[in-house]
């Protein structure tokens, strides 16, 4: 008997393994969203996405943090027709009708209310426990930022105003509890957090709730937004997601989404600067974008509006070259150094329309 051998027969965990033969350092599950620059914030691959492990969304208040996690689970259960999701909720702003938009069947969504970070916990972690590997499952909390801790409750009931030390702390124990359970059991979990501005000359943001959520995460994203107007009239919004901490992903990268009322979010939003850093489209009149086909580095008809950009005709080809999917990956993912400009953001005002 090798000394390996001895070694593995004498451990107690069920789970030890020889690192090349270990199920969890084989190749990540990912889930792919339809949005490419969602797929590209969360791993640095327009074909790439979701991944097991904690996954924070933190912004401001209307920031579409509840969105962007239900369309994450939303495409983790198209993708596995049997699987089910947790949600832990303690704000109650999600109708039915909310889920269905982003094609998640309700049926398949258990709903836990909870009023407190303790609550919380001993029920995540006894789920947790109850899960197996081969079960298909992802864990929404919406939010972390509302909640509460028991002592924090406790003294209102006891008319108390001292200060509570003690969510942050609570909060710490339940990340480091339910991490190594959603490495080792294959399971997605997306926290939507909250942002307080640092006391400073250069005030940035800060995801609340301690440093524990920075420890655990695997992926954070600061949700800053800028407004899009025709006229006086705000038709909707660009979501630019700063990506914080990343497994995958440069930190401090910064990818725009576009949502408006009408239709929701715009797919192919976020491309275009893509696009034309590679040099995949060009602009060859004031507000006119054009293709380009960069074997031949011939303009591809026709010359359409920015507008006209966010269309299948016009990126589907692009999206379809293994070049263009390079290019993304160099620019993104760590390892490379990008030369696509950085994104400017206008942090909104909370009470903003």
């Amino acid at each position: 008997m090798s000394i390996m051998d001895k070694l593995k027969k004498n451990s107690k965990l069920a789970n030890t393994e020889v690192l090349s033969k270990s199920k969890f350092f084989a190749e990540k599950d990912m889930i792919t969203t339809e949005v490419p620059m969602i797929n590209v914030a969360l791993s640095g691959s327009v074909d790439g996405g979701l991944t097991p492990g904690l996954t924070v969304l933190a912004g401001p208040s209307k920031h579409f943090k509840t969105s962007f996690a239900l369309l994450m689970a939303g495409a983790y259960m198209q993708k596995y027709p049997d699987s089910i999701m947790l949600f832990y909720d303690s704000e109650f702003g999600s109708p039915q009708a909310y889920f269905e938009s982003f094609g998640i069947d309700v049926s398949r969504v258990l709903h836990t209310p909870i009023t407190n970070v303790e609550e919380l916990k001993f029920d995540l972690i006894n789920q947790l426990e109850a899960i197996d590997r081969e079960d298909k499952v992802i864990i929404v909390i919406d939010s972390i930022g509302n909640l509460a801790s028991k002592k924090e409750l406790e003294d209102a009931m006891n008319e108390k105003s001292v200060a509570d030390m003690s969510r942050a702390k609570a909060l710490k124990g339940l990340f480091r509890m339910s991490t190594p359970y959603l490495t080792m059991k294959d399971i997605p979990m997306l926290a939507v957090n909250h942002t307080y501005q640092e006391i400073g000359l250069f005030p940035k943001a800060v995801v609340s709730g301690g440093t524990g959520i920075y420890y655990s995460a695997d992926t954070i994203w600061i949700l800053g937004r800028r407004q899009n107007k025709k006229g006086t009239e705000v038709t909707g919004y660009d979501f630019v997601i700063n990506v914080e901490k990343s497994r995958f992903v440069k930190e401090k990268s910064k990818v725009p989404i576009t949502v408006s009322w009408e239709g929701g979010v715009e797919k192919y939003s976020g491309l275009l600067e893509v696009g034309m850093a590679g040099g995949y489209v060009v602009k060859p009149s004031n507000g006119w974008y054009q293709a380009i086909d960069k074997k031949t580095g011939e303009m591809i008809e026709p010359k359409v509006r920015e507008a006209q950009t966010l269309t299948a005709e016009f990126w589907d080809p692009i999206l379809a070259n293994e070049d263009f999917k390079e290019f993304v990956k160099k620019h993104y993912t760590i390892g490379y150094r990008s030369e696509i400009e950085g994104i400017d953001v206008v942090q909104e005002d909370d009470n903003s329309v």
